[in-house]
Formats: structure tokens, sequence, C-alpha cells
């Protein structure tokens, strides 16, 4: 990613809509086998500036490790000695360390060029009977401006998703889309930017919009995140989100 994305990042990511919501989603999936359960033991993998990781404190103590300095150097600040530096393709950490792997849109990135040695390395520190719980960018045909800024590598469907975690030795419990009540509007912006060039631009879709426009952003997610909450799912949207568990 761009210096200036996590820059952008960390500037924005307690107030803008899509982290807001996003952190919702994640609440669902968990709160679904982790309420009334503070003591697990959590790693971020791939924490950028650290925001998610403090939000998952909620759930018990977290670590998070990063390949890029600057998110880093950004986090800590957030969360002072719970991050380091690390590589997803060679975790250093101990044999069924976690109760808990988080990845958000972390495979998806040139960085990573090999998923199954990062699943086999996410597996390896999970404990059995621990989970990951990932997110990844779906569909290739909505590549756009903000793939350009942020590096990504790939794209998925929901089967390649639950294919990918299945070949790496973990059990899916919830597969579904997300960012699905406002799926028209990137699939138009990303049409708008392929059919007139005016519209190309080098920056990532995380600007914080005017206070009302983020606000009522915002409410189409909280929608969502209260349905999955409720067992529900979609069948399109801009991610995917997933929870395995690691055979006991």
């Amino acid at each position: 990613m761009e210096q200036v994305e996590y820059e952008v990042m960390a500037a924005v990511e307690d107030r803008h809509w899509w982290y807001r919501g996003m952190r919702a989603i994640v609440a669902a999936l968990l709160d679904d086998v982790y309420a009334n359960q503070p003591n697990l033991r959590i790693l971020d993998a791939g924490c950028g500036t650290g925001g998610n990781a403090r939000f998952l404190t909620r759930y018990g103590s977290v670590v998070g490790i990063d390949i890029a300095a600057t998110a880093l150097t950004l986090g800590l600040r957030r969360l002072p000695g719970a991050l380091s530096r690390a590589s997803v393709l060679d975790l250093p950490f101990a044999d069924a360390s976690f109760d808990l792997v988080t990845s958000f849109d972390v495979l998806y990135h040139r960085g990573v060029p090999d998923e199954q040695q990062a699943l086999s390395e996410t597996c390896r520190v999970l404990k059995p009977g621990g989970r990951l719980l990932i997110r990844l960018p779906a569909y290739e045909f909505l590549r756009g401006n903000h793939d350009r800024a942020v590096h990504t590598r790939r794209r998925y469907t929901s089967a390649e998703a639950r294919a990918l975690l299945e070949a790496g030795g973990l059990v899916v419990e919830r597969c579904s889309y997300i960012n699905s009540l406002l799926f028209p509007l990137p699939l138009a912006q990303r049409l708008l930017e392929r059919a007139l060039p005016v519209f190309e631009h080098g920056s990532s879709d995380l600007v914080l919009p005017r206070p009302l426009v983020n606000q009522a952003l915002s409410w189409p997610l909280a929608t969502e995140a209260a349905w999955l909450a409720r067992g529900g799912g979609f069948p399109i949207g801009l991610s995917i989100i997933l929870r395995a568990q690691r055979p006991a």
C-alpha cells in the first residue's frame, strides 16, 4: 500500500462509515460464538494502523503484526507495545498460540504472493478449535482506482474464498458477501472510471465524507450487521467475510 494511504487510514478509521460498519459486521460474527468471552488470545494478522486490533480488545488480549513500518508507527499510538513487524507468511509465534486470528483485507495484497502459505501459518498458530475471521475483496470486475492505490493482487468470489480456506485445512462456518446494500454505488463508480478516463485518479476510496453523508452511509452496513447477527447472509457485495475453524 502507498505510504499516504496508511496516513489516510490512521486519520479516518475511527470515524469513517466503512470502518465503523465493518467493525459492526465483525462483532456480529464474533458475538455469535464468543459473546461474554473476553479472555481470548487474539492475533490481528496484517493489523495496518491498529484500529481493528484496538476494537478486538473487547474479546481478549490482542497482538498485531504488519510488514509495513509506516503502519506500525501509526498503529503503536493506539496500542503501545502490542504491534510488531512481521509477515503473514512467517508468523513469529509458537504453534497453537491463539484462540482467534483475524485477517482483514490482507491475503488479496500483492505483498502476499502465496495465500496457502499464509493460511498454513494461520492454522499453525491457531489452537485446535480456534477460529479465523477473514475479509477479502469481491469480484475482479470491481477492480478500480482503489485497487491500484492499495496494491490489490486479486479479488475473489465467495466460492473461491471458501475453497481457499478449505484447502488450508479449515472448516468454514459462515460465508457471506458484505457491503451489499450499497453495491450499486461502487459498481457504477467502477464502470464510470472505465468509460471516462477523466475520472481516473491514483487515490483510494478512504477520504472521509461530510458528516451527514458519513452518517447516512453507515446505516446500510448497520442493517447488514443486524441481519448477519440473526444468521442471515447476502448473495452479492463488495467484500466477502468468512469465519472458519481449525478442527479440534
